[in-house]
Formats: C-alpha cells, sequence, structure tokens
C-alpha cells in the first residue's frame, strides 16, 4: 500500500516563513551574531555617513596661509588627516560606505534573481529548458571574469550604473547551477510529486514547494554575491575604472597609488583597506554560520 505521507509536507511552506527560520537559525550562532553587527554597522554608515561627513569629499582643504593643505596627518581639525589634493580623508571615507553598499545589494539582489530563474526553469522542468538555459550558462562560464570586466567598464563608461550591470553579467552563472543542482534533489521529493499528481499547477510547485526549501541556498549566494560585487568594485576603481563622480573607497586606494603615497599616507590607505576587509569578513561569518546551521552533518562536526 503506497504510504501518504503528512499534511505538513503536502502543504509546504511560504517564502516569508522560511526566510524567518532561516535567521532564526542564524542568530544561533556567535559568529553570525558578529557578522550581523558589523554589516549593520556598515548599513547604518551607508545611511547617515554622508551627513556625518564634516566636508565635501572633492572640497580641498586650505592651510592658515592659503596654501593647499596637502597630506595632512590626523589632527583636531582633519580626524583622518588629508590627501595628497587636499581633500579631507574623514569625508570621503564616509562617503565610500554608502557607494559600497549600494554596489553590493543591487548586484547581489540582480544575481540572485537571474541565477535563481535560471536555476529553477532549468531544474524543474528539464528536458529543451536545461539544454538551452545550461548552454548559455556554460557560454558564460567561458568568460574570465576580470579581463572581461575592464573591457566591459571601459567600454560603456565608467559608472557605477555600469559596474553593477558588468557584475550582474559575471557572477549570475555559477550560481544558477549552484540552485539547480538544488531544484533538480526538490523536485523528486514525494511532496513535489503528490502535487503535481493532485493537479497543481507548476507556479504552485515552484512558489510552495521548490522555493521555500532552496530559499538556504539561495541566501546563500546572494550574500557571497554581495562580497563578490564589493571587492570587484573596489579592484575596478583601484585599477582606474570606478566612476569619477563619486568617492568609493577603490577610488581612494586608487588616487593614493598613483600619486605616490600608498606607502607613506597610511591615514589615507588605512581606512578604506581596513573597512574592505571587516565588511566582507561579516559577510563571510554570516554565510559561513548559517551554512553550518542549516547543514546537519556540519552542524554536527
Amino acid at each position: 500500500m503506497t504510504q501518504v505521507p503528512d499534511q505538513g509536507a503536502i502543504r509546504g511552506r511560504s517564502l516569508f516563513s522560511s526566510a524567518r527560520d532561516s535567521f532564526r537559525l542564524l542568530m544561533e550562532d556567535n559568529f553570525a551574531v558578529v557578522g550581523v553587527a558589523i554589516l549593520a554597522i556598515f548599513v547604518l554608515l551607508a545611511i547617515i555617513g554622508p551627513w556625518l561627513a564634516p566636508y565635501e569629499p572633492f572640497k580641498a582643504m586650505m592651510t592658515e596661509t592659503g596654501r593647499l593643505n596637502r597630506l595632512s596627518p590626523p589632527n583636531a581639525t582633519h580626524l583622518l588627516g588629508t590627501t595628497a589634493f587636499g581633500n579631507d580623508v574623514l569625508s570621503q571615507f564616509l562617503h565610500g560606505f554608502r557607494v559600497a553598499l549600494i554596489v553590493g545589494l543591487v548586484a547581489a539582489l540582480a544575481v540572485g534573481f537571474i541565477s535563481t530563474v535560471f536555476g529553477v526553469l532549468s531544474g524543474y522542468f528539464g528536458g529543451y529548458v536545461d539544454d538551452v538555459l545550461m548552454r548559455l550558462t556554460d557560454i558564460a562560464l567561458s568568460i574570465p571574469t576580470l579581463p572581461f570586466a575592464i573591457v566591459a567598464v571601459a567600454l560603456l563608461g565608467p559608472s557605477i550604473e555600469n559596474i553593477i550591470l558588468v557584475i550582474t553579467i559575471l557572477f549570475w552563472r555559477n550560481g544558477a547551477r549552484i540552485i539547480r543542482s538544488a531544484v533538480l534533489t526538490e523536485r523528486e521529493r514525494i511532496y513535489v510529486k503528490w502535487a503535481r499528481a493532485a493537479g497543481a499547477s507548476h507556479f504552485h510547485i515552484i512558489m510552495r514547494h521548490i522555493l521555500p526549501n532552496i530559499v538556504r541556498i539561495v541566501f546563500l549566494w546572494v550574500t557571497m554575491s554581495v562580497a563578490f560585487a564589493i571587492l570587484t568594485e573596489a579592484s575596478l576603481s583601484f585599477l582606474g575604472l570606478g566612476d569619477p563622480t563619486v568617492v568609493s573607497w577603490g577610488q581612494m586606494l586608487n588616487t593614493a597609488f598613483s600619486s605616490g603615497n600608498l606607502r607613506t599616507a597610511w591615514w589615507w590607505v588605512v581606512p578604506p583597506s581596513l573597512a574592505l576587509v571587516l565588511l566582507v569578513s561579516s559577510l563571510y561569518l554570516i554565510g559561513r554560520a548559517y551554512e553550518e546551521q542549516t547543514n546537519p552533518r556540519l552542524r554536527r562536526r
């Protein structure tokens, strides 16, 4: 006799309840709490940073004698000193928080959406849909990351929008394959087969049975994509391909390097470098902890 699965398995879960359970699991890990705390501080500074900045980021500071206040070390007037062009480092540093978070979040959401659409459609429907979408993914995977990013931004023009577009084009491909593999497993579950036999639509099955059960994979990929996006933007800006109209941490490092003060003006170099390390580390702490909490094998170990 065929065993009927319990009603909870047939009913499935909503995306909201899955996200709520995921956050609850995340908060049970001390490393995740540290990562979330650091990330929350960065988000807060991204929101209020421009208002905390004492000066405009590109404003040239002058001395009392009317000369350009170049490479001044930290003091009471300029807490993080000045650049070789007389700009206040603290003001540029605070403006950089918003750029990093905007690029990271927008690019990661775009990457997560495209990866999820490709992965779910390919894994769930299979057949010709799977062949077409995975061949497109294979073509995308053959593109070298950094050379393509450099050429694309150089051709499109150095702007935040173009950097986000290039990051989205480059990083959705790996996530599509990861999510597809999870969907291939989920579509063979007994509750999915029962829902299909009961006449449920493909949309209903995907939204109620597939997506809620792969949300942890999507969350992990989006978290990692934020880190990838921030590092890619910083790398492109350091190479001189960043948006010249806004201040980012990579651009600060590029200006320090091109002016020949990368090794001497530590107050100019350390803040953006340390911020990048802390921000990316917080995201990896969250991702590692979440994977450990949702993976029984890792949790037992």
